[in-house]
């Protein structure tokens, strides 16, 4: 931060000045946007919006993957890639702050209780969280390791922000909720994988908490049957907020 300014970023700060203290944060003109989206078109102000990439990591879009290696089809996984690599540096270019939402586990798992250890290793083998990879790579959604790294083709830019999960909603036992509030964002778009699963739960997290939340529907995608992400996608209309394109938003910026 410059020599005056005191808070964790240009967006939230104080000004300091010899014997005295400016508690006005620094004014931001609205910059909206209008998009066609599902129920209802909307109107966006992109200087309180963030973006969220959910889980758009090796483990689970990667050839070389976690899912990869216990022979998931990882196809769809892949597809918001193209649609992300186009829409984030249009995003940054707004100003719109992107944050990476990743599994990356504690070493010693030690904040995981027995049903999210469950989910990933159902029989009890060791299979799951933690575990090292065929090949060596891994160990498993383990922060730090390739496993947790962003996927190659959606290289990270210096000003995005980092922030690590340990559950399906990345706002359980993690500093999103405070990385956000202080981003002075109230609108949230949310990308990556599983849609039915980490995003859907981290989206519904987010709304119960008071976040207007969009989905871009080409920049989500699931492993699950098409089934599921029909029934995500219903269900943010019907009871949480809204539906668009990557592609349309993309368009309008």
């Amino acid at each position: 931060m410059p020599d005056g300014l005191i808070g964790p970023n240009r967006r939230n700060a104080w000004t300091a000045r010899p014997g005295g203290v400016s508690l006005l944060r620094p004014a931001r003109a609205p910059r909206p946007v209008t998009v066609e989206a599902l129920p209802q078109t909307v109107t966006l102000n992109l200087a309180a919006t963030a973006l969220i990439v959910v889980d758009m990591q090796n483990d689970f879009c990667a050839a070389d993957g976690w899912l990869a290696s216990i022979g998931v089809d990882i196809t769809p996984a892949r597809s918001p890639i193209p649609v992300l690599a186009d829409l984030l540096p249009r995003l940054r270019a707004a100003d719109v702050p992107v944050v990476w939402l990743n599994w990356g586990n504690r070493p010693d798992r030690a904040n995981l209780p027995p049903g999210v250890l469950h989910v990933y290793d159902a029989d009890g083998t060791g299979g799951g969280i933690g575990a090292v990879l065929p090949d060596g790579r891994g160990p498993v959604l383990e922060r730090g390791s390739p496993s947790a790294a962003v996927v190659a083709e959606l290289e990270p830019a210096a000003g995005d922000v980092h922030v690590a999960k340990y559950r399906m909603s990345g706002f359980q036992d993690t500093e999103l909720d405070s990385v956000l509030r202080n981003l002075r964002v109230d609108t949230l778009l949310f990308a990556g994988v599983n849609a039915d699963q980490c995003v859907l739960a981290t989206l519904m997290d987010a709304a119960n908490l008071g976040y207007d939340v969009l989905v871009l529907q080409d920049a989500v995608a699931t492993t699950s049957p098409p089934f599921c992400l029909d029934a995500t996608l219903y269900n943010v209309r019907q009871c949480f907020g809204f539906t668009l394109t990557g592609t349309a938003l993309a368009e309008s910026l």
